[in-house]
């Protein structure tokens, strides 16, 4: 017999009349928001564990959560509708507080609705979302669904104006069927574009400077669909997950200069050419003789090799999840189990066993980013850490309210959401 107990949950949510589908941590980890598959939605306030907003903004089930700054939040429904929502901390007070378990209670308050998308989710796909650009701020977002005419195409809007930017067809429609997982993102200056299908295949494209998209990495790691991926935070590999046993680590291949042709130089005007003295007739001549350059962006070379790949020998592991220091993912399991791995070597760490039937949602807490870059430094020396010309106080000069949003920011948060409408809630590594 082992010397060891059991982990157990520092804590249990309980509110979800129905299975939870998302988990996600909002508003610096002092909020965890949960749908459910009723499309009841609870911002729940982890320093005190209870309810502060619940409201039913969607009639069918919960596909995503997220939050835009500190007073929006988008979810994402099976009733064909993504919402954007005004609920700024200050507005919680005006919501309702009655959990979908209450049958007894009165219809909830809504936040008020800024934005609605109406979209495809005939494939139980969530939406991904990113800035307009590489450095620009928080006001605008790109938004990615699938598409409302072709499932295996990608549809990106811009919030606010809600048009639509770029439909994203990739290969063959028979090859990969639905897409099923989606992130997007900012590389080397590019829209990165990530999607996995119901076939099992998966792909990185990218957007070039034609308006063109470019795959740059197609591969066939799983024999069933795609339940999810996530993106390492430096977006130097990603992982899938799938229905199968098998676990993926995939690269994101990056370019010396996007989509030029490996030793073909750029033009250059005649005042940047180091021969700016040779005459034009020279010039037309050299330009001409070059091999392969031509005024269209260059096709990239697709990659097909995954990093490495495992068998899990447990099907049916999805909402896989990286944390935000790339140390650890964990996945949910239809078998009830919470399995946490090591993304270094992809080595099964840790095994959480609390409910009783299946799993469907998992979410890690930010880590403070004095902890992410120092993993050696001491409680002590962070909360003497100066910020803006300040010094925070010691842990025992914390009112009760400050101290317990402190220890909520700072825990190592693990959200599992399950088939029984419960969310349990670890502390790990």
């Amino acid at each position: 017999m082992s010397q060891y107990r059991p982990a157990q949950p520092k804590s249990v949510l309980r509110g979800h009349r129905t299975q939870v589908h998302v988990t996600t941590f909002v508003r610096g980890n002092q909020r965890l928001a949960s749908g459910d598959a009723d499309g009841f939605v609870i911002l729940w306030d982890l320093t005190i564990m209870r309810p502060r907003a619940v409201w039913r903004p969607h009639t069918s089930a919960i596909l995503g959560i997220a939050d835009w700054g500190d007073d929006k939040i988008i979810t994402h429904g099976r009733d064909n509708r993504l919402v954007v929502w005004k609920l700024a901390p200050e507005d919680e007070m005006t919501m309702s507080t009655a959990l979908p378990l209450d049958e007894s209670a009165l219809e909830r308050p809504q936040p008020w609705i800024l934005h609605i998308l109406n979209v495809n989710t005939m494939n139980f796909c969530s939406f991904a979302s990113c800035t307009t650009g590489p450095n620009t701020p928080n006001d605008e977002l790109l938004i990615a669904v699938p598409n409302t005419l072709k499932t295996e195409a990608v549809g990106i809007f811009q919030l606010p104006s809600q048009n639509r930017q770029h439909v994203v067809q990739l290969g063959s429609e028979t090859e990969k069927g639905m897409v099923m997982s989606l992130s997007m993102f900012w590389l080397q200056g590019c829209l990165t574009l990530i999607s996995a299908y119901e076939s099992g295949l998966t792909m990185v494209a990218r957007l070039g400077k034609s308006e063109t998209w470019h795959i740059l990495y197609r591969s066939q790691a799983h024999s069933q669909p795609v339940l999810s991926l996530d993106v390492n935070p430096q977006a130097d590999f990603f992982l899938t997950s799938s229905a199968d046993a098998i676990i993926a680590k995939h690269p994101i291949p990056i370019t010396a200069s996007p989509f030029q042709v490996p030793g073909v130089p750029k033009h250059m005007d005649d005042e940047e050419s180091p021969d700016a003295g040779v005459s034009a007739v020279s010039a037309t001549l050299a330009r001409e003789s070059r091999p392969g350059e031509s005024s269209a962006e260059a096709e990239p070379v697709i990659e097909t090799t995954p990093l490495k790949t495992i068998n899990t020998k447990h099907s049916g592991q999805q909402s896989l999840r990286i944390r935000s220091d790339g140390k650890i993912f964990a996945t949910a399991g239809w078998d009830s189990k919470v399995r946490v791995y090591s993304t270094k070597t992809m080595s099964e760490l840790a095994v959480l066993k609390w409910h009783e039937i299946g799993c469907y949602a998992v979410a890690f807490a930010t880590i403070a980013d004095e902890k992410a870059s120092d993993p050696t430094k001491s409680d002590e020396e962070i909360n003497q850490t100066p910020r803006n010309g300040t010094v925070v106080p010691r842990l025992g000069q914390l009112s009760v309210k400050d101290r317990r949003i402190k220890m909520a920011k700072e825990a190592h948060w693990l959200a599992a959401g399950s088939k029984d409408g419960k969310i349990s809630l670890w502390d790990i590594y």
